[in-house]
């Protein structure tokens, strides 16, 4: 009764806005769109859209198989992916889903040798799930999810691949520079900058100024290393980054790195995968060549 074509027809005119741009879309007619809903409709015993004047609305019924369309079509898309390339006898590709802004420079390190080791497999780099990649994980859009954030759901795997310590980056001539560590009420008068994640994701909320009820006197975000830490060193504010990432600016730009409390900020990244795809050799030699280059300062084997 449910057919691929109807999930498709209603994900194509959720996103398009219309029939006539969801028809054009997928190269079919309106009236043969029209015609497949309806069909879908009598057989169901209720209506998907109500039309308001010449927009469609999605009844309760419609909303539910949208989510459903939006579930289970990537899932169909990939598994017709992986059987085409099967039948050409490549191996597939892997998309890799990231979740931590200062680790491209280290993924890096790890895709060049895997490039090398497994010529039948492309890797593509997602960064726009930046804060919902388990979600992807989840819904097959991504293979493996690279993230400082281990999030335990039935299904799913998360293997740490290096430990780092959160600091904060000050310029050379900063008052707190020749600090061991600091205090959170340190940075009560600083300008805080980070990468444009929420404030309940970032360590430097969540482990150092919110316990202590401390809050800075401003927070901006930048989507760049390299534009925050010139914002840094021209005396625009303190960053919060991992330490490997700063001591690798620091010399060049004559920044200071500074503890944030007495024992540090400790934390690991993941790499997060399907348990329904342990048996995946490429995957599993993804994860192995990131264990070995787990030491992002070192930039090579531990």
């Amino acid at each position: 009764m449910l057919e691929r074509i109807h999930l498709t027809v209603i994900q194509a005119v959720d996103r398009h806005g219309s029939l006539t741009a969801a028809a054009s879309h997928l190269h079919l007619t309106q009236s043969a769109l029209s015609h497949s809903i309806r069909k879908l409709e009598d057989k169901l015993g209720t209506p998907i859209w109500l039309r308001e004047g010449r927009n469609l609305r999605l009844t309760q019924a419609g909303e539910y198989l949208l989510g459903i369309s939006n579930r289970l079509l990537p899932q169909l898309e990939h598994a017709e992916s992986k059987l085409r390339q099967m039948a050409r006898g490549e191996r597939g590709t892997l998309r890799i889903g990231m979740e931590c802004h200062p680790c491209y420079q280290w993924l890096l390190k790890v895709v060049s040798p895997f490039l090398e080791q497994w010529p039948d497999v492309d890797v593509d780099v997602k960064q726009k799930f930046q804060f919902g990649g388990v979600g992807a994980l989840v819904g097959y859009e991504i293979d493996l999810l690279v993230t400082p954030d281990p999030f335990h759901k039935s299904g799913l795997r998360f293997d740490p691949v290096f430990d780092y310590e959160q600091v904060l980056v000050v310029p050379l001539d900063h008052p707190l520079a020749n600090r061991r560590y600091l205090n959170a009420n340190d940075l009560r008068d600083e300008v805080l900058l980070t990468y444009p994640v929420p404030a309940d994701r970032l360590d430097i909320y969540t482990q150092f100024l919110n316990p202590a009820g401390v809050v800075p006197k401003r927070h901006k975000t930048s989507e760049t290393t390299d534009i925050m830490l010139q914002m840094v060193a021209s005396g625009r504010g303190v960053a919060a980054l991992p330490r490997w990432l700063a001591e690798e600016y620091s010399s060049r730009l004559a920044l200071k790195v500074v503890r944030l409390g007495r024992k540090g900020i400790a934390k690991q990244i993941y790499l997060g995968t399907r348990e329904s795809d342990d048996r995946v050799e490429y995957l599993n030699a993804f994860i192995e060549l990131a264990r070995r280059h787990e030491n992002p300062a070192r930039g090579g084997d531990s």
